[in-house]
């Protein structure tokens, strides 16, 4: 039952890199809105998505606080700028990842993104056990 319930996660966690990088890529297309703010949103959802994949096992919760605090520590790394980890931030992987440059709005698309995730993961679990 794990490793199915990881697959699914894993999956799911897919599908959000492949939406977030389509918000990048077609953002002149898109409502400034859902170009301005989906991106990030998706990115946390994903990472939300990550943690259940390797603690499947422990709650939704768990997932949800860790989660949000590494969305909230690579925010804030931003705020460290040296030559070495801008030099990874200016990869198109590291930028993806790291971010460029600290946002305080980016906090809230984060925890937007996290809860939203966690509550449809909540709400679909119920589902299925009923």
């Amino acid at each position: 039952m794990l490793l199915k319930e990881r697959l699914l996660y894993f999956v799911v966690a897919l599908i959000l890199v492949l939406l977030g990088l389509s918000t990048r890529m077609m953002e002149e297309h898109l409502p400034d809105f859902v170009s301005s703010h989906f991106g990030d949103a998706l990115w946390a959802a994903m990472i939300y998505c990550g943690f259940r994949v390797i603690i499947v096992s422990k709650s939704k919760e768990k997932s949800f606080i860790f989660s949000l605090l590494f969305c909230i520590a690579v925010e804030c790394s931003q705020l460290y700028q040296e030559d070495w980890i801008n030099a990874i931030r200016g990869t198109v992987l590291g930028g993806l990842i790291l971010g460029h440059g600290f946002l305080l709005i980016d906090l809230v698309r984060y925890s937007i993104g996290i809860l939203f995730v966690y509550l449809v993961d909540k709400y679909f679990i119920k589902l299925r056990l009923a």
